[in-house]
């Protein structure tokens, strides 16, 4: 060999050398959980910027995992997604996602790749913290060049995990428990590290559970996070949490009642990842349990929304939760450890991800069959769906939205006669006529079980004792006629909102008229108020020209707004952002009704509004009324402690929101002073458990009886039904329980439409039952909403004696108390945020009532 070859040798074997130790490196400088946080995961709990630096840490030293930031918190905590695989499944990630969506429908063309999605999320509830430790240890499980198993797995298979779906209730949790918690283990359950105080970490920012918003995406990380669920469509999703310290581990197969409408195959496939996660269990002699109290039913849980979009979608709950900590003692006096609860999710998710592996083809071609049925076949009863535009554009324009972020495809009509279908609000079959402007669905689609599932007007149930609500029919919570139809209804998809026209201004009316249907009228009520635009509404009916605008519409005039040099074009900006069709009044002076300077024309006060919020208050419902006013209305509200009720100064407000709860801190002198500050004007809106709490009290006219022989007649039923239940045998009281429940049941409500409460309902609403408690009829006041005798049941599962009780009840009362008053919502209105109808009631309630 010659000198200058053996040079030439040299730098390239140098090079080599070089490259080689550079790839050796890049994998060797991934640091394992316990390196990268200096100590053992189960040592203490990661603050939620440590979790993503960690998973920004693998991502950076990996070319076999890509990190995707798929948006931010309320509180702006980054939300993130690692997508784990073999280097060359990774660089091919674009083409796997696409081809996924091929075999839904939802892409063209034919898939070229056999590569299925299993998809692990974490920490939906903020206090089931052991979560975000495991997803970093089954991160690392993954890259660990040193696991030859996972790397068998990711040759076929791909892994997203999203380490935590609920980072600002995480870090609530985790902030809290390690201020509190002992440097010696403590697993005394009387320890302080053991009480989370008020709200608790569960919720996210604005006090919502997660994982009861998968379908209806009221929050803005399921929003973001089903954006891009819905871009990559799982074959598998597993969604991890914790139940009470004291139950052992439980994973699929689900209990009944499983939906109709979910697959055989995805059944059999929750037996088959059951088994392979019993096999792990059973080595270590660890307890767990299938097909008990976790059901596959309400369409907005974390395993049930991924089934009905094609996925096996599952639950696995850890025994421990907030409670447990770093360690906390069993009924049994055992210790659980935060280390234990890890190793149990990280088992399962492994032991997943294998049954995935192993069954790949299987599992791609049972998912690819399942979209092409949908599409082709769908088989529910119901095969389309007409949604009547009607007089609420606001509502129709809501459902679309929904509708949208979930992936199902619709059309509007041009018009067609002659239909027959299921008619919602009369509960039986009836003729209508298709009119321009009604929304069409079929359920010839990609989305056609999720469509089928949401619309479906009273779902059927294989065991009444369920885990949650067992109505919610689109229609019935956005208060919209419809007919589901057995046929099929060709559609040709639209976009949302094609029929809106831009309002122009148009020289200088003496006012404009906006409908008064929907939260969205509410919400351009709240922005003219914040704006400072004086406004009125018809407290009765009236007729200008040739239409005839109901009680409640809006009149916003130029008396009164004089000051204002650009009130037109505010007005007008101020519509169009809000999507609110404006008409024009050259004159006041009407054709039937009330003029526009009748005292019957009232104005508008702007509502000064405090919602109490704290301990022995439904933090779901604080946050309910919170993000409604925050986020919704747009329209400012003030966050009262009960604790600080005593001493505060109510004169600053107009409108007092009391939310469902216990107030048990609350004496007789904070009541008494609810009352005086009631008489001199005040506004008191109570909700559901709130109600409870004002009945009986002096001076609170609300109560279960209409009088004292109501009362016994209740009393002697239930004394006869509680001696024939106490010689039932034990297995059977639960179900001879559930006669006296109500599981999220709707009922018609009878509204008073003169009546402000009533505005914009046509006279008709459907409320959502969550319970069998009843009031009688307000004997002073106004009985707005109410279930008169006849039966008003139109969905969902509610029991025979909870049935009987609910006749001739109140749902929306009003009293007057000196110059103020106290409007009682029994139902909540606001449920879960997507009760829609229901955002008008609070609405008139706000800013109708007492005006």
């Amino acid at each position: 060999m010659t000198t200058i070859q053996s040079r030439i040798f040299s730098r390239t074997t140098l090079i080599l050398l070089s490259a080689f130790c550079l790839l050796t490196s890049v994998s060797g400088q991934t640091k394992s959980p316990a390196a990268f946080l200096g100590y053992e995961l189960g040592a203490r709990f990661t603050p939620h910027h440590r979790v993503a630096a960690y998973f920004e840490h693998v991502a950076a030293t990996n070319n076999d995992v890509k990190l995707v930031q798929y948006g931010a918190s309320y509180e702006h905590r980054p939300l993130m997604v690692a997508f784990i695989s073999s280097a060359a499944n990774i660089a091919n990630l674009e083409t796997i996602r696409k081809d996924n969506l091929r075999r839904t429908g939802l892409e063209p063309g034919e898939p070229t790749t056999r590569v299925p999605l299993v998809w692990l999320s974490y920490n939906v509830h903020g206090n089931e913290a052991v979560s975000c430790e495991t997803a970093m240890k089954t991160l690392w499980a993954l890259v660990d060049p040193a696991n030859a198993q996972t790397k068998q797995w990711l040759d076929n298979t791909v892994v997203a995990i999203d380490p935590c779906l609920n980072p600002d209730g995480q870090e609530r949790y985790v902030n809290w428990y390690n201020q509190k918690a002992n440097h010696r283990l403590q697993p005394d359950l009387q320890s302080t590290e053991h009480a989370e105080p008020w709200p608790g970490g569960r919720p996210n920012h604005y006090l919502f559970d997660l994982n009861r918003d998968w379908a209806w995406q009221v929050q803005q990380e399921s929003q973001l996070r089903v954006k891009l669920y819905n871009q990559w469509m799982p074959q598998v999703h597993v969604d991890f949490h914790e139940q009470g310290i004291n139950a052992p581990y439980y994973f699929a197969p689900a209990a009944e009642p499983v939906h109709a409408l979910v697959s055989d195959f995805q059944r059999e496939f929750q037996e088959t990842v059951g088994r392979n996660n019993a096999r792990y269990f059973d080595e270590h002699a660890w307890l767990y349990f299938t097909r008990e109290v976790f059901d596959l039913f309400y369409p907005s849980y974390g395993d049930s929304w991924p089934m009905f979009n094609g996925a096996i979608g599952m639950t696995y709950e850890q025994g421990g939760s907030g409670r447990a900590g770093l360690g906390a003692l069993t009924a049994l006096g055992d210790t659980l450890t935060l280390s234990e609860r890890i190793l149990h999710h990280y088992t399962s998710g492994m032991a997943t991800i294998e049954t995935v592996s192993n069954h790949a083809e299987k599992l791609l071609d049972e998912y690819a069959r399942y979209f092409s049925e949908s599409r082709s076949d769908p088989k529910g009863l119901y095969k389309a769906y007409v949604v009547k535009r009607g007089n609420s554009p606001g509502r129709l324009s809501a459902l679309q939205h929904l509708l949208d972020r979930n992936g199902i495809q619709y059309g509007v009509a041009d018009g067609r006669s002659g239909l027959k279908g299921f008619d919602y609000f009369a509960g039986k079959t009836a003729s209508f006529d298709v009119e321009e402007g009604d929304l069409l669905v079929s359920a010839y689609q990609p989305k056609s079980v999720l469509t089928q599932t949401l619309f479906e007007p009273n779902p059927s149930l294989s065991d009444s004792v369920t885990y949650d609500i067992t109505s919610w029919a689109l229609p019935y919570a956005f208060g919209l006629q419809a007919y589901a139809l057995e046929n099929r209804l060709d559609v040709t998809p639209s976009a949302a909102d094609t029929l809106f026209e831009a309002n122009r201004e148009a020289g200088t009316p003496l006012a404009y008229i906006a409908p008064w249907t929907s939260k969205a009228d509410a919400r351009f009520l709240a922005a003219l108020l914040n704006e400072g635009i004086r406004v009125r509404y018809a407290d009765r009916p009236f007729t200008l020209g040739d239409k005839t605008y109901p009680s409640g519409s809006l009149i916003v005039g130029r008396a009164g707004n004089e000051n204002r040099a650009d009130f037109g074009s505010t007005v007008i900006q101020l519509a169009n952002e809000h999507r609110i069709r404006l008409d024009v009044a050259a004159t006041g002076f009407v054709d039937r009704g009330k003029d526009f300077g009748s005292g019957d024309v009232k104005a508008v006060q702007p509502p000064k509004v405090a919602l109490v919020g704290g301990d022995g208050v439904s933090s779901l419902n604080v946050g309910e009324v919170w993000h409604f006013f925050e986020r919704e209305l747009g329209y400012p509200l003030a966050v009262l402690e009960p604790e600080q009720f005593g001493s505060v100064d109510l004169g600053v407000y107009n409108t007092l929101i009391l939310p469902s709860g216990s107030y048990h801190t609350w004496d007789e002198a904070t009541v008494r002073k609810l009352q005086g500050w009631v008489a001199s004007g005040g506004k008191l809106i109570a909700i559901e458990g709130a109600v409870g709490f004002l009945s009986g009290k002096e001076g609170f006219g609300i109560s279960p009886y209409l009088d004292e022989e109501a009362r016994k007649e209740a009393e002697k039923v239930r004394q006869e039904e509680a001696a024939a239940e106490r010689i039932a045998e034990f297995q059977t009281r639960e179900r001879a329980g559930i006669s006296q429940a109500v599981s999220g049941a709707v009922f018609e409500v009878k509204m008073d439409a003169s009546h402000p409460l009533g505005f914009g309902t046509g006279g008709r609403y459907y409320t959502l039952k969550n319970s069998g408690q009843r009031y009688a009829y307000l004997k002073t006041g106004v009985n707005a909403g109410i279930i008169p005798g006849e039966d008003r049941h139109r969905s969902g599962f509610v029991g025979a004696k909870a049935k009987r009780q609910v006749a001739e009840s109140v749902v929306f009362g009003v009293e007057h108390h000196g110059r103020g008053q106290v409007i009682y919502l029994v139902d909540n209105p606001l449920f879960r945020g997507f009760w829609e109808s229901g955002k008008l009631i609070m609405s008139n309630a706000l800013f109708m009532v007492g005006q």
